[in-house]
């Protein structure tokens, strides 16, 4: 049980946890706050991939330079596996005696007595907590020497009720933070649609400008050369503008995650945004991706985005798969969805066709393929191939 002079404590730490709406923030709140209600000396917490390692891994009371010491992130095994496969606390006098301790860096800080805890929503696991090294003098923290089971410092029961009961609190703040930012993510694809949307009637209505206005001086240049020299002046003009709110467009609907992120957590997180916002499922793959040229990353992408509003727009998928995978010295990039399907030898329709236009000109573009496999009823398969990786 929480004594009631810790009350006020455990109160702050729930509020601050769920004050943070971005999930970074969340998840540094949650390791602060663990760390200190229960006076240890290390804290972590972090949340699985689907490839067996980490996709976030936060820290609390290890030092920067410390931290790039360690090196990689931490794969999910032994007491990590078990925390994370089995949602078991773990609570544990001596962390390095037990059969599942081993893998840890040399430069990883020493740790003992050990408390473990998932975060959990339901079934799903969203993450693991845990901490290690007991503070148990009561001397100010700057004045207190390290952390030791032979002392007969260790977490208590007591302790892990209170880490079950902040883990259950940070379960919700950390699942409001995912839903506040996918919301976020899912009013930027509006809102991109929406600039699309505007660039074709700003860009149409230029083009139709230019066109009369071209042929005003076509018609004039034999009879009127200088009324049809001033028609010249308005078509370079009318052109130069057209030019101007196509490259303002370009650099407003430049995918900025791809800068941040890379190109596979780019796909990762719009999969799991379409996902939510569509009744199809919508599934990421990725195996043995390296970072490629920033044009192939772009290009790679926006096909992905065309097939994948092909398929959940015009096909009506029930299913589509996104994937990321090596063939040899090559990337390949393939969306899979069991939709209605299209002969892509008789397509006709604009939107269709000039989608297809655009993806093979991407894939060009960067010195890949494109092929498309599909049949009325079959579902598509588009699949673009790009050197390196």
């Amino acid at each position: 049980m929480v004594p009631r002079s810790g009350l006020a404590a455990v109160s702050a730490a729930l509020l601050a946890m769920n004050r943070r709406l971005e999930v970074r923030d969340v998840l540094q709140t949650i390791v602060a706050s663990a760390r200190d209600l229960l006076d240890a000396e290390y804290a972590a917490l972090g949340v699985p991939d689907d490839q067996g390692g980490f996709a976030q891994f936060v820290v609390a009371g290890v030092s920067e330079e410390e931290w790039k010491a360690i090196g990689p992130l931490p794969r999910q095994h032994g007491i990590l596996a078990a925390m994370l496969h089995e949602a078991t606390p773990q609570r544990l006098a001596d962390v390095r005696k037990d059969p599942r301790f081993g893998g840890w860096p040399s430069a990883h800080p020493m740790m003992s007595d050990f408390l473990g805890m998932p975060i959990a929503d339901g079934e799903q696991v969203l993450g693991a907590l845990f901490l290690a090294n007991k503070r148990c003098d009561p001397a100010p923290r700057e004045q207190r020497r390290p952390a030791s089971s032979e002392r007969g410092c260790a977490f208590t029961e007591d302790d892990e009720e209170l880490l079950r009961l902040l883990a259950q609190h940070a379960a919700i703040a950390l699942t409001n933070a995912r839903l506040y930012e996918r919301s976020r993510e899912l009013t930027i694809a509006e809102e991109r649609t929406r600039i699309g949307h505007e660039l074709h009637d700003a860009v149409a209505q230029k083009l139709f400008s230019l066109r009369l206005t071209a042929q005003a001086a076509t018609a004039l240049v034999d009879r009127d050369p200088a009324r049809a020299k001033a028609e010249l002046h308005e078509v370079a003009r009318l052109s130069g503008e057209a030019a101007d709110e196509l490259r303002a467009a370009v650099i407003e609907m430049r995918p900025a995650a791809l800068d941040e992120d890379g190109l596979v957590a780019t796909l990762r997180t719009q999969a799991q945004v379409l996902d939510r916002a569509h009744s199809a499922q919508v599934d990421f793959e990725c195996e043995g991706v390296r970072a490629l040229p920033a044009a192939q990353e772009e290009a790679l992408l926006r096909v992905a985005q065309e097939a994948l509003h092909n398929a959940l727009r015009h096909a009506d998928a029930s299913n589509v798969r996104v994937a990321l995978t090596r063939r040899g010295s090559s990337v390949v990039l393939g969306v899979t969805d069991d939709g209605a399907g299209f002969d892509p030898g008789a397509v006709r329709s604009a939107g269709r066709h000039l989608g297809l236009v655009s993806m093979r000109d991407r894939a060009s573009g960067v010195g890949g393929t494109l092929t498309v496999q599909s049949e009325p009823g079959k579902g598509t398969v588009v699949e673009m191939e790009v050197p390196g990786g």
